[in-house]
């Protein structure tokens, strides 16, 4: 006989993980220590109707009763007590509360279970097992639950061999289909996958075997099957190690006489399951957070109803499929709790199997628990990226010129007008569009290149938008960017998202306002989704851990839609064609030819492309063309405009008016004091003539621009006016190089360099700034480290960021005024400065090469001439003679590179006695300057001397004249100039 063992009368409180019977509960300890404890009790005095096995026959009531304890206190607190155990089968005996509420007095007065009196041994009873028998007594009474009045108490010993039971008792009898756990040919996988494929299946989960493996009953035909979750992989529990918590019910014998119950074997606990597992040898251990993924998984849902949604079946016939349990009004995803929780991966071969937004939610799951290293990224080191975040530079401004579908120019609001910063270039983050081509290299558009680029234009042109910089990146071959040999493998390219502030909803729109990001800023139409979902652009599928968009799944969600709705570049439809007329690069004939076809409609609907100059205002390298083109720019760049045409001359440029919104465009510049009246081809012809007239007088009479110096009755030439006295000649050192013929000096014998060195020398510096004591700003002049020879120099800040300094590592971009460099530097490596040093001018003079046009960086073979001109001159042992041709001071009074007064120069190698500005063209990386005017003889024979150099740069076909002769000047392109080289 089975001796019974006394427990004590101590009180435990857990939780109910498992229900494996109608009177048993597996229960886990409260607390954040792991594992938890675990405890299997049996509910004392009390025998529920026994479970069959895998495909046989259960007792009558045998689930019902198993259900009725199961939706009562799964994932419920409880309260319970051990009041005896036998040791022989290893089984503890007690009470559970469920509340106030004795679990066994509900199971009992339900009916779904009898009260075990007879035979008991001494201590094997329940304290309450009067309370217990007198709710029997009152379920036999009512007919409820085991005790309807269709059953019969005796069909319970002729189990399992009595088939015919009547009423209600019959109709509890569950006939299990044979499992197909170890017999995959008692499972129809396909077919079960054809019939229910996408469709929600309700089961109940009887096992976990892993974190992403669980054995489920699929309702209601109670089909057993092991179902592995789709999209991830859980740690392994190790091949024979893992040792079920629940285990499969089977019939065993706890009574002295031989009666059988209902339980199932006790389960081992987690320190058995534990010591088990170590046994086992090394290999076939659990792997890392094996346990914990098993843990997670079972707490949600074993013995939970849970909806299954087969995705596929594997070469083996396993059934793959998510899984969503309860939780309150909702359902979670059992994958995505999992990789969010940092205890399971996300797999590709099975997540092929799902839909693309489910697939897309695990992988930004899993790229977020690496990033925090969760559990099982404990350890993960990221591969290498060529990109990086940008914080902290979000701006709003208006839109100047859309480049390409995915990349624009907005200009900052917050920036000075024609300061370097007013225009900021913004590539559209995580897309890419088709290419536009290039016509100079005979590439033609892609489809939908043009239509990508109209839809901007069309929409954004003179907006307000809203710019969330997010990361940049270095972009080269691998990216499809040619770039140039000897300069860099790549170039920088700044990303961001870009939201426009008052979006009018368009027909064809598939994209609804964003949500403000952090600070509330961004709202309205995000204008990558807006081209994506066009079809017009597709969404770049970024490796783990590469900065992307902060909007990344609203554009991947835009992307399926214009996949599925088959629209631009997923269209069966070719683009459309559309075809040009060139008459920009077309000869003077051509363009002659359609002067006819262009005058004929008068007023003309056109769009402008690009901004050449202000023509004719200032033209290039004359006072005011910069602010004459930056302000064309602004007013009528890709705007719809009206044009008509009087004239073509004969260079095949066509003359005439121009209207943006009704409004003469030559209104607005001579108004700005940015142009002059030209009438040499007739007033009569001028469209509006009187009112250019006026604007004019009134500039004039406001002394603007060009007219600052003007004198009633008298023609001032303002800025680049020549001198007739003698020419000044400096002997120089160069310091810095910029690109497109710019470059600083130092003059030689001047000790003011010198004597700002010495008196830096005596300052201790050592010590770290004080936050909050030192907080420099914008124009400020300092002292900051030169990153290249960690020398103290003194330097304006250029750009600081917005507020107060918060950290040593917040950057300021700073131009340090005596050598012409420029570049950003931590706040670490900046100092004050004293009066008496800062107020002594800046000892670098930009200049620039006179006579001749070198291309700037962006331009072709830009990067060969800056590289060029950095190794004729940049050695500080090397000493020049510059002689000052003219002095260009339209850069007034604004600080920073590239800016200021330009001294045009001829540079002379002392040494070597070699000009500089004749090396330039006789190595093909520049050509002679004609348009400008030079006013002396003596000048005009220096350009003369200078075209033999030219000429044998285009006889031997160098660099620019490979091809022959190119195009005049006035087809040139301004681009922005950026740094090149560095001080040496």
């Amino acid at each position: 006989m089975a001796a019974a063992t006394p427990a004590n009368s101590v009180w435990y409180r857990g939780r109910v993980k498992a229900v494996p019977s109608g009177d048993c509960l597996a229960i886990i300890a409260l607390g954040k220590t792991f594992p938890p404890q675990e405890r299997t009790i049996t509910l004392s005095s009390i025998i529920a109707p026994r479970l069959a096995r895998r495909g046989g026959v259960d007792e009558p009531f045998a689930w019902d009763s198993r259900e009725y304890l199961r939706k009562l206190c799964i994932g419920k607190d409880v309260t319970f007590r051990v009041e005896y155990i036998v040791s022989s089968i290893g089984r503890e005996f007690g009470s559970v509360f469920l509340g106030d509420k004795n679990v066994a007095s509900l199971v009992v007065s339900e009916g779904w279970a009898k009260v075990r009196e007879q035979g008991q041994q001494k201590g094997e009873a329940s304290p309450f097992l009067a309370e217990l028998l007198r709710l029997e007594d009152q379920a036999k009474q009512q007919g409820v639950g085991r005790w309807s009045k269709a059953s019969s108490q005796s069909h319970r010993f002729l189990f399992p061999f009595f088939f015919g039971l009547p009423g209600a008792s019959e109709a509890s009898i569950r006939k299990l289909p044979p499992s197909a756990i170890g017999d995959p040919s008692n499972l129809d996988a396909m077919g079960l996958l054809a019939a229910n494929k996408g469709r929600p299946m309700q089961g109940i989960v009887e096992q976990v075997r892993d974190g992403s493996t669980v054995r489920v009953y699929l309702l209601p035909e109670f089909q057993f099957v092991q179902v592995f979750v789709a999209g991830i992989q859980a740690p392994s529990m190790g091949r024979r190690a893992a040792i079920d918590t629940v285990v499969e019910p089977e019939i065993s014998s706890d009574e002295p006489n031989g009666e059988a119950s209902s339980g199932p074997r006790a389960p081992l606990t987690s320190a058995q399951r534990l010591a088990a597992s170590s046994a086992s040898s090394a290999e076939l251990a659990p792997a890392p957070f094996g346990h914990e993924a098993k843990h997670f998984t079972e707490t949600r849902v074993l013995n939970r109803d849970v909806r299954i949604v087969l995705e596929g079946v594997d070469k083996f016939s396993n059934l793959i499929g998510s899984v969503y349990y309860p939780d309150g009004d909702s359902a979670k995803d059992l994958a995505l709790e999992l990789v969010e929780n940092g205890l399971a991966k996300y797999v590709e071969w099975s997540a092929n199997m799902m839909e693309e937004e489910a697939k897309r939610r695990l992988k930004s799951a899993e790229l977020q628990a690496k990033k925090d290293r969760l559990r099982f990224w404990t350890n993960y080191v990221p591969p290498a990226t060529n990109s990086k975040a940008i914080h902290d530079q979000n701006f709003t401004g208006k839109v100047v010129e859309v480049v390409s579908g995915d990349c624009i120019i907005v200009a900052d609001d917050a920036a000075p007008y024609g300061s370097p910063l007013a225009e900021r270039r913004v590539n559209l983050s995580s897309i890419r569009c088709p290419k536009l081509g290039n016509p100079r290299r005979d590439e033609k558009p892609h489809p939908y290149a043009r239509e990508a680029k109209e839809l901007l234009r069309s929409r954004l042109i003179g907006r307000q938008v809203n710019v969330s910089m997010e990361y940049s990146r270095k972009v080269g071959m691998a990216d499809g960017t040619v770039t140039i040999a000897g300069i860099g493998d790549s170039r920088v390219m700044d990303f961001g998202s870009v939201f426009l502030v008052s979006p009018s909803k368009v027909e064809g729109d598939d994209t609804s306002p964003a949500p403000p990001a952090a600070g509330g800023q961004q709202a309205g139409i995000n204008i990558a989704e807006l081209v994506v979902s066009r079809g017009f652009g597709t969404v770049i599928k970024h490796r783990d851990f590469e900065e992307r968009s902060n909007y990344y799944d609203a554009l991947l969600a835009a992307e399926s839609r214009a996949i599925s709705g088959k629209k631009g570049i997923y269209s069966a439809k070719d683009s459309p064609v559309m075809h040009v007329t060139d008459l920009v690069t077309a000869s003077a004939k051509k363009a002659k030819d359609f002067l006819p076809f262009l005058q004929r409609s008068r007023k003309l609907p056109a769009t402008v492309e690009y901004v050449f100059s202000g023509h004719r205002c200032p033209g290039r390298d004359e006072p005011y063309s910069d602010e004459a083109i930056a302000l064309m720019r602004r007013k009528i760049l890709q705007r719809d405009v009206e044009i008509e045409v009087e004239t073509v001359d004969r260079t095949g440029t066509f003359l005439g008016s121009l209207w943006e919104s009704k409004t003469n465009m030559a209104v607005v510049l001579l108004e700005a004091g940015l142009a002059k009246l030209q009438t040499a081809f007739g007033a009569d012809k001028i469209a509006d003539a009187h009112l250019l007239a006026q604007a004019e007088q009134s500039a004039k009479q406001q002394k603007l621009k060009i007219w600052e110096n003007y004198v009633e009755g008298e023609e001032v030439v303002n800025g680049s006016a020549t001198e007739s006295r003698q020419k000044e000649v400096l002997k120089v050192v160069v310091t810095e190089v910029l690109g497109g013929g710019k470059f600083y000096v130092q003059t030689i014998g001047d000790q003011t360099v010198a004597s700002i060195q010495q008196q830096l020398a005596l300052l201790n510096l050592h010590e770290a700034p004080v936050i909050g004591a030192f907080n420099p700003r914008k124009g400020d002049i300092v002292l900051s480290q030169f990153s290249a020879d960690n020398s103290w120099n003194r330097a304006m800040i250029v750009n600081a960021p917005r507020g107060a300094v918060e950290s040593p590592k917040d950057e300021f971009e700073v131009f340090y005024i005596d050598y012409g460099n420029q570049e950003v530097v931590p706040y670490s490596r900046l100092r004050p400065l004293d009066p008496s040093v800062s107020s002594v001018p800046g000892q670098a003079q930009l200049c620039s090469l006179a006579y001749i046009k070198v291309p700037s960086l962006e331009e072709d073979f830009g990067q060969e001439a800056a590289e060029y001109l950095s190794e004729c001159t940049l050695n500080s042992s090397k000493e020049f003679r510059a002689m000052i041709e003219e002095r260009d001071t339209s850069g007034g009074k604004v600080k920073g590179q590239g800016t200021g007064t330009v001294l045009l120069v001829s540079l002379v190698d002392v040494e070597a006695g070699t000009s500089i500005n004749a090396a330039m063209l006789e190595a093909g990386l520049a050509r002679l300057e004609r348009r400008k005017r030079w006013d002396s003889k003596e000048r005009q024979s220096a350009l003369e001397n200078l075209e033999q150099f030219q000429d044998m740069a285009k006889t031997n076909r160098l660099n620019m004249w490979q091809y022959g002769d190119i195009q005049s000047d006035d087809e040139d392109q301004t681009q922005p100039m950026r740094k090149a080289g560095g001080r040496r």
